[in-house]
Protein backbone atom coordinates (compact mmCIF):
# COMPACT_ATOMS: atom_id res chain seq x y z
CA UNK A 1 0.00 0.00 0.00
CA UNK A 2 1.60 3.62 -0.87
CA UNK A 3 1.34 5.50 2.30
CA UNK A 4 1.64 9.08 2.64
CA UNK A 5 1.77 11.08 6.26
CA UNK A 6 0.32 14.54 5.96
CA UNK A 7 0.92 17.30 8.65
CA UNK A 8 -1.37 20.04 8.03
CA UNK A 9 -2.92 22.47 11.03
CA UNK A 10 -5.34 23.71 8.83
CA UNK A 11 -8.49 21.29 8.54
CA UNK A 12 -9.98 22.14 5.79
CA UNK A 13 -7.02 21.46 3.88
CA UNK A 14 -6.04 18.67 5.46
CA UNK A 15 -9.35 17.19 4.45
CA UNK A 16 -9.21 18.22 0.94
CA UNK A 17 -6.07 16.77 1.24
CA UNK A 18 -6.70 13.37 2.37
CA UNK A 19 -10.18 12.69 0.41
CA UNK A 20 -8.14 13.31 -3.01
CA UNK A 21 -5.31 11.11 -2.22
CA UNK A 22 -7.26 8.29 -0.70
CA UNK A 23 -9.35 8.23 -3.86
CA UNK A 24 -6.24 8.23 -6.16
CA UNK A 25 -5.17 4.81 -3.90
CA UNK A 26 -2.90 6.08 -0.95
CA UNK A 27 -3.25 5.36 2.60
CA UNK A 28 -2.82 8.34 4.06
CA UNK A 29 -1.58 9.19 7.91
CA UNK A 30 -2.65 12.62 9.17
CA UNK A 31 -2.05 14.88 11.76
CA UNK A 32 -2.12 18.78 12.55
CA UNK A 33 1.43 19.19 14.17
CA UNK A 34 5.17 18.63 13.48
CA UNK A 35 5.66 16.96 16.86
CA UNK A 36 2.44 14.04 16.33
CA UNK A 37 4.03 14.40 12.12
CA UNK A 38 7.24 12.53 13.87
CA UNK A 39 5.76 10.70 16.51
CA UNK A 40 3.48 9.58 13.98
CA UNK A 41 6.52 8.56 11.48
CA UNK A 42 8.21 6.76 14.67
CA UNK A 43 5.45 4.69 15.54
CA UNK A 44 4.86 3.38 12.08
CA UNK A 45 8.53 2.85 12.07
CA UNK A 46 9.54 5.13 9.13
CA UNK A 47 6.82 2.86 6.68
CA UNK A 48 5.82 5.80 4.75
CA UNK A 49 6.34 6.26 1.35
CA UNK A 50 6.07 9.99 0.90
CA UNK A 51 5.34 13.28 3.61
CA UNK A 52 3.31 16.23 2.89
CA UNK A 53 4.14 19.01 5.08
CA UNK A 54 2.54 22.53 5.29
CA UNK A 55 5.96 24.46 6.31
CA UNK A 56 3.90 27.11 8.67
CA UNK A 57 2.90 24.50 10.81
CA UNK A 58 2.38 25.23 14.99
CA UNK A 59 5.45 24.22 17.29
CA UNK A 60 8.06 22.07 15.05
CA UNK A 61 7.22 23.88 11.46
CA UNK A 62 7.60 22.04 8.35
CA UNK A 63 11.14 22.87 7.83
CA UNK A 64 12.25 21.46 10.53
CA UNK A 65 9.87 18.16 10.24
CA UNK A 66 11.48 18.07 7.01
CA UNK A 67 15.23 17.63 7.88
CA UNK A 68 13.98 15.49 10.74
CA UNK A 69 12.41 13.48 8.59
CA UNK A 70 15.04 13.49 5.89
CA UNK A 71 17.40 12.66 8.84
CA UNK A 72 15.27 9.50 9.95
CA UNK A 73 15.39 7.95 6.39
CA UNK A 74 17.30 9.03 2.63
CA UNK A 75 14.47 7.17 0.44
CA UNK A 76 11.00 9.15 1.76
CA UNK A 77 9.61 11.91 -0.73
CA UNK A 78 9.43 14.81 1.10
CA UNK A 79 6.67 17.64 -0.49
CA UNK A 80 6.33 21.34 1.63
CA UNK A 81 3.23 23.16 1.17
CA UNK A 82 4.01 27.10 0.78
CA UNK A 83 2.46 30.11 0.40
CA UNK A 84 3.50 32.62 -2.61
CA UNK A 85 5.05 35.06 -0.14
CA UNK A 86 7.72 31.70 1.32
CA UNK A 87 10.24 31.91 -1.13
CA UNK A 88 13.12 31.79 0.82
CA UNK A 89 11.20 28.86 2.76
CA UNK A 90 11.13 26.87 -0.55
CA UNK A 91 14.55 27.08 -0.97
CA UNK A 92 15.67 26.32 2.86
CA UNK A 93 13.02 23.13 2.63
CA UNK A 94 15.27 22.01 -0.46
CA UNK A 95 18.38 22.58 0.95
CA UNK A 96 17.17 20.74 4.20
CA UNK A 97 15.85 17.48 1.98
CA UNK A 98 12.85 18.15 0.46
CA UNK A 99 11.89 16.62 -3.12
CA UNK A 100 9.74 19.13 -4.16
CA UNK A 101 6.72 21.79 -3.24
CA UNK A 102 3.47 23.26 -3.95
CA UNK A 103 2.40 26.96 -3.49
CA UNK A 104 -1.01 27.28 -1.92
CA UNK A 105 -3.86 27.54 -3.25
CA UNK A 106 -3.63 24.55 -5.32
CA UNK A 107 -6.03 22.14 -7.35
CA UNK A 108 -6.52 18.36 -6.66
CA UNK A 109 -5.21 17.21 -10.21
CA UNK A 110 -1.92 19.34 -8.97
CA UNK A 111 -1.72 17.60 -5.62
CA UNK A 112 -2.05 14.02 -7.16
CA UNK A 113 -0.01 14.54 -9.62
CA UNK A 114 3.19 15.40 -7.48
CA UNK A 115 2.38 13.05 -4.97
CA UNK A 116 2.19 10.38 -8.24
CA UNK A 117 5.27 11.78 -10.02
CA UNK A 118 7.52 11.36 -6.30
CA UNK A 119 6.18 8.04 -5.62
CA UNK A 120 6.85 6.71 -8.92
CA UNK A 121 10.61 7.85 -8.36
CA UNK A 122 10.51 7.07 -4.68
CA UNK A 123 9.72 3.15 -5.68
CA UNK A 124 12.12 3.02 -8.38
CA UNK A 125 15.01 4.36 -6.38
CA UNK A 126 13.71 1.46 -3.47
CA UNK A 127 14.09 -1.19 -6.20
CA UNK A 128 17.09 0.14 -7.62
CA UNK A 129 18.22 -0.75 -3.88
CA UNK A 130 17.11 -3.94 -3.49
CA UNK A 131 17.93 -5.25 -6.59
CA UNK A 132 21.69 -4.62 -5.40
CA UNK A 133 21.07 -7.14 -2.74
CA UNK A 134 19.39 -9.69 -4.75
CA UNK A 135 20.80 -12.41 -7.08
CA UNK A 136 17.70 -12.50 -9.60
CA UNK A 137 14.91 -9.23 -10.76
CA UNK A 138 11.84 -11.05 -11.56
CA UNK A 139 9.27 -8.95 -13.62
CA UNK A 140 5.90 -10.70 -14.49
CA UNK A 141 7.56 -13.71 -16.42
CA UNK A 142 11.27 -12.72 -16.96
CA UNK A 143 13.71 -13.59 -14.41
CA UNK A 144 17.23 -12.21 -14.40
CA UNK A 145 19.71 -13.87 -12.79
CA UNK A 146 22.70 -11.75 -11.71
CA UNK A 147 25.17 -14.13 -10.44
CA UNK A 148 24.53 -16.54 -13.31
CA UNK A 149 23.95 -13.88 -15.50
CA UNK A 150 21.02 -15.71 -17.12
CA UNK A 151 17.95 -15.09 -18.68
CA UNK A 152 14.49 -16.86 -17.70
CA UNK A 153 11.17 -16.51 -19.96
CA UNK A 154 8.17 -18.41 -18.25
CA UNK A 155 10.89 -21.01 -16.39
CA UNK A 156 12.57 -21.44 -20.35
CA UNK A 157 16.21 -19.84 -20.39
CA UNK A 158 17.07 -17.65 -23.11
CA UNK A 159 20.34 -17.24 -24.66
CA UNK A 160 22.05 -13.67 -24.57
CA UNK A 161 25.50 -12.64 -24.79
CA UNK A 162 27.30 -10.57 -22.39
CA UNK A 163 26.37 -7.83 -24.24
CA UNK A 164 22.43 -8.28 -24.39
CA UNK A 165 22.35 -9.73 -20.99
CA UNK A 166 23.60 -5.89 -19.65
CA UNK A 167 21.37 -4.09 -22.17
CA UNK A 168 19.14 -6.08 -20.00
CA UNK A 169 20.51 -5.73 -16.47
CA UNK A 170 20.26 -1.80 -17.31
CA UNK A 171 16.40 -2.04 -18.58
CA UNK A 172 15.84 -3.95 -15.47
CA UNK A 173 17.17 -1.60 -13.35
CA UNK A 174 15.31 1.03 -14.90
CA UNK A 175 11.44 -0.15 -15.49
CA UNK A 176 9.39 2.36 -17.65
CA UNK A 177 12.36 4.83 -17.89
CA UNK A 178 13.02 5.94 -20.98
CA UNK A 179 16.56 5.17 -21.83
CA UNK A 180 18.57 6.78 -24.91
CA UNK A 181 20.56 5.56 -27.62
CA UNK A 182 23.24 7.01 -25.85
CA UNK A 183 22.86 6.07 -22.37
CA UNK A 184 22.51 2.97 -23.39
CA UNK A 185 25.75 2.71 -25.39
CA UNK A 186 28.05 4.20 -22.82
CA UNK A 187 26.65 2.07 -19.98
CA UNK A 188 26.97 -1.23 -22.03
CA UNK A 189 30.26 -0.22 -23.99
CA UNK A 190 31.95 2.45 -21.46
CA UNK A 191 31.29 6.03 -21.32
CA UNK A 192 35.27 6.38 -22.85
CA UNK A 193 34.42 4.84 -25.98
CA UNK A 194 33.02 6.04 -29.17
CA UNK A 195 31.38 5.07 -31.90
CA UNK A 196 28.13 4.37 -34.02
CA UNK A 197 25.36 3.94 -31.50
CA UNK A 198 23.42 2.25 -33.95
CA UNK A 199 24.74 -0.93 -32.89
CA UNK A 200 22.64 -0.20 -29.59
CA UNK A 201 19.81 -0.57 -32.54
CA UNK A 202 21.42 -3.63 -33.91
CA UNK A 203 21.15 -5.54 -30.38
CA UNK A 204 17.95 -3.94 -29.62
CA UNK A 205 16.32 -5.72 -32.81
CA UNK A 206 17.92 -9.04 -31.50
CA UNK A 207 16.65 -8.88 -28.31
CA UNK A 208 13.30 -8.53 -29.19
CA UNK A 209 14.15 -11.80 -31.73
CA UNK A 210 15.32 -13.81 -28.09
CA UNK A 211 12.66 -12.88 -25.68
CA UNK A 212 8.88 -10.73 -27.80
CA UNK A 213 6.34 -13.43 -28.74
CA UNK A 214 5.78 -10.88 -31.53
CA UNK A 215 9.36 -8.94 -32.21
CA UNK A 216 7.19 -7.16 -34.94
CA UNK A 217 4.91 -6.19 -32.05
CA UNK A 218 7.51 -5.75 -29.28
CA UNK A 219 4.94 -5.30 -25.90
CA UNK A 220 8.16 -5.39 -23.49
CA UNK A 221 11.01 -3.40 -25.16
CA UNK A 222 9.04 -0.17 -26.60
CA UNK A 223 10.75 2.68 -28.77
CA UNK A 224 10.02 5.89 -27.87
CA UNK A 225 10.46 7.55 -31.29
CA UNK A 226 13.17 10.36 -30.91
CA UNK A 227 13.83 9.61 -27.42
CA UNK A 228 15.03 6.08 -26.97
CA UNK A 229 13.64 2.83 -25.67
CA UNK A 230 12.44 1.90 -22.47
CA UNK A 231 11.18 -1.64 -20.84
CA UNK A 232 7.15 -2.76 -20.11
CA UNK A 233 6.35 -5.17 -17.96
Amino acid sequence: MKRVLIAEDEAAIREFEVINLERSGYEVVETDTGEKALEMFDCYNGDFDLAVLDIMLPGIDGIKVCKELRRKSSTIGIILLTAKTQEIDKISGLMFGADDYITKPFSPSELVARVDALYRRVALNMMRLENKFKEEIKFGEFVLNLRNRALKKRGKIIELTQVEFQIMEYFFSNPGTVLSRSQIFHQVWGKSRTGEEKIVDVNIRRLRMKIEDDPSLPKHIITVWGMGYKWEN
